[in-house]
């Protein structure tokens, strides 16, 4: 079964992948009892997920449930951005490799990959996988065939997918703030937020916690203003990481 299918030129529905999006979908995996969705966007770079029950995933669970296909043939390091969940260190973990965090954006995760020589890699912030062994971008029809190999891995459909890895929150916010005043909110955000191990190669990235947590802090390139992305064991911890956060920034200005 397949959804806008007929190519007149128009895209189905809103091009983001997101949950908010993916009704349409859920609602067919359900019907038709379906084993998985996949949701792409317009240029089919980026996928998401839709399990057995028609419940939208979530799209850092395609780059972990992809990497996990790559690893379990061929161990080696693996390279993600800086708002991709938690739940990729876990799955690199469990194959005893490494993983490596670049600043958001395809270009800038794909120069990491071939200068670690990574065997798998991509943005789980948005379902992009890169499979170096096909090629050095994101690929959303590569990525499907990873996610349904994944599933006769395991023997079990997406919903038992998850249950194997731990389960976490992300939640995302966006203020106006001008880009001169940047570098004195990262200070007032490291003096707040003390004891963590950071990072400024993207904005600010502050993560505590054996990494469970973190907060990830960066302007946009294109308009005046910030994005911060928190994750936590749960949604509550999440939100109130974010909402102190940009209540420190909205101080500010």
């Amino acid at each position: 079964e397949a959804i806008g299918m007929n190519p007149d030129g128009r895209f189905p529905r809103d091009p983001e992948p997101t949950a908010a999006n993916l009704t349409e979908l859920c609602t067919l995996v359900r019907d038709t009892g379906a084993d998985v969705g996949f949701a792409v966007d317009p240029d089919a770079d980026r996928l998401a997920l839709v399990d057995e029950t028609g419940r939208a995933m979530g799209e850092d669970l395609t780059l972990a449930f992809a990497a996990a296909v790559v690893l379990r043939r061929t161990p080696g390091p693996v390279v993600t951005n800086l708002s991709t969940s938690q739940v990729l260190n876990d799955v690199a973990d469990a194959f005893s490799v490494p993983l490596t965090r670049a600043p958001v954006g395809e270009i800038n995760v794909a120069e990491q990959m071939i200068a670690e020589r990574a065997v798998v890699g991509g943005e789980g912030s948005n379902g992009g996988v890169i499979l170096p062994a096909l090629h050095h971008t994101r690929d959303a029809p590569m990525a499907a065939a990873l996610i349904l190999q994944h599933l006769v891995d395991i023997g079990g459909p997406p919903s038992s997918a998850a249950a194997r890895w731990p389960s976490y929150s992300i939640v995302k916010e966006k203020i106006r703030f001008p880009r001169e005043a940047l570098a004195g909110a990262y200070q007032m955000l490291e003096e707040d937020l003390n004891g963590a191990t950071l990072d400024h190669s993207d904005g600010l990235w502050l993560a505590w916690r054996d990494r469970s947590t973190w907060l990830h802090v960066r302007p946009s390139g294109t308009e005046p203003i910030v994005r911060l992305i928190a994750e936590a064991p749960n949604e509550d911890g999440a939100r109130a990481l974010l909402d102190h956060a940009t209540g420190l920034l909205e101080g500010v200005v």
